[in-house]
């Protein structure tokens, strides 16, 4: 089997929580390798997302590794074997990988929240919103590239509009909805689109307004990514460099808690689509 030469992130991460099994007995890669009946780099070519393997052997080495959580094995199955093509491997060495990245992990995510500061979720964008965000780069962005990023952008909406539509909690800053990208022109169809989304039975939308007094990641843009078992969750934050993953246990139950401590200071879903209602009405 030939190495992958750019794991993705789930594959990664599927890699990492096999690692995370293996350490907890203190059993080192050349004797899982040698258990499992392998050369002695198959152990860490697999967990760095370089190898796929087969349920089969997973299954072995979830035995070898002394894991009794079914639910997490299940969940490990689920990703092993031939991977099969996403929608959005067709913009693969087209945009940047972790715009990739994000839309296989919404793909595959039982649920999601998000936080956003100072921008509209990117779920729920409308094309000329979208355009008129990738224009403000600086260098310019090639016009063919900004294309495939809205095309890729506006695909991803399907994980919450498709039946029976992915659960999703939007944390939003009111900051957000009163930035003008684009002009009058663009913001109040934009503000229009995310109270339609609002109405969605799988969708809370919920914003903090300017009159909360503080909140947890003021001023970040994150995404929280449940999966079938909680060991695989995954947190995406935006940096000026690019997505950065999170995956550890402590950092999973630290994010979990700050966006508990955020949604205690948003408005309920009601009082939100009562808020953008307003500022749409100031356009």
């Amino acid at each position: 089997m030939a190495p992958r030469q750019a794991p993705t992130i789930r594959q990664r991460r599927f890699g990492a929580e096999l690692r995370r099994l293996r350490d907890a007995i203190g059993m080192s890669a050349p004797v899982a390798a040698e258990r499992l009946g392998a050369d002695r780099t198959m152990i860490s070519n697999i967990e760095s997302g370089r190898f796929g393997i087969s349920e089969e052997r997973l299954r072995r080495l979830a035995s070898i590794y002394e894991c009794d959580d079914s639910e997490l094995i299940d969940a490990l199955a689920a990703m092993t074997g031939g991977r099969s093509r996403g929608w959005w491997d067709e913009y693969r060495g087209k945009i940047p990988p972790d715009f990739l990245d994000v839309a296989e992990l919404e793909h595959h995510a039982t649920s999601l929240r998000t936080l956003q500061t100072a921008h509209i979720p990117g779920l729920f964008q409308t094309e000329d919103h979208a355009r008129a965000l990738f224009d403000l780069f600086v260098p310019a962005l090639p016009r063919l590239e900004v294309e495939l990023r809205i095309a890729h952008r506006l695909a991803r909406h399907a994980v919450v509009a498709n039946e029976p539509g992915l659960p999703y909690v939007g944390l939003v800053h009111e900051a957000a909805l009163r930035m003008r990208i684009g002009g009058r022109k663009v913001a109040r169809p934009q503000l229009d689109r995310l109270l339609e989304e609002s109405e969605r039975p799988n969708v809370r939308l919920l914003v903090i307004p300017f009159t909360a007094e503080g909140f947890p990641m003021a001023g970040d843009t994150m995404m929280y990514v449940s999966a079938a078992s909680p060991h695989l969750d995954t947190v995406e934050v935006d940096s000026p460099l690019g997505a950065v993953f999170f995956d550890a246990p402590a950092q999973l139950a630290n994010f979990r808690r700050r966006l508990d401590l955020v949604e205690q200071v948003a408005l309920n879903p009601n009082e939100s689509r009562d808020l953008i209602l307003g500022i749409a009405g100031e356009l």
